[in-house]
């Protein structure tokens, strides 16, 4: 597990995002408002990646009723990029982290990014 890095993109974008191969065990990544998780698969199958939710329990909401937070997750398909997020703090981070999960990790790399 690795812990990844975000990278500020400007207004005037960047050219060199730097893409890091993603961890078998998954990765974990430093909380940042706005932030995304950029994935490019590279491999002959779809790969879902999930970001493990850290709020517990239910909340009770007068006008939406029961509401439990869910692992944000995304399949990314064979050859393809995705992108996921923004992630809000109190949902996702534990301790200034959040945890991500891959089905699988051949040829797939990631980056942080936020703005």
């Amino acid at each position: 597990m690795a812990l990844i890095t975000p990278q500020q993109i400007s207004e005037a974008g960047t050219a060199d995002l730097t893409l890091t191969a993603a961890a078998g065990g998954g990765d974990t990544m430093t909380w940042k408002k706005g932030l995304l998780l950029f994935i490019v698969n590279g491999s002959g199958g779809s790969i879902t990646v999930t970001i493990a939710e850290q709020v517990s329990g239910t909340i009770s909401d007068v006008t939406y009723g029961d509401i439990e937070k869910a692992d944000a997750t995304l399949a990314v398909g064979a050859g393809n990029t995705g992108c996921i997020g923004p992630f809000t703090a109190k949902s996702f981070s534990s301790s200034g982290v959040i945890t991500i999960t891959y089905s699988g990790v051949t040829s797939l790399t990631v980056a942080g990014v936020y703005i």
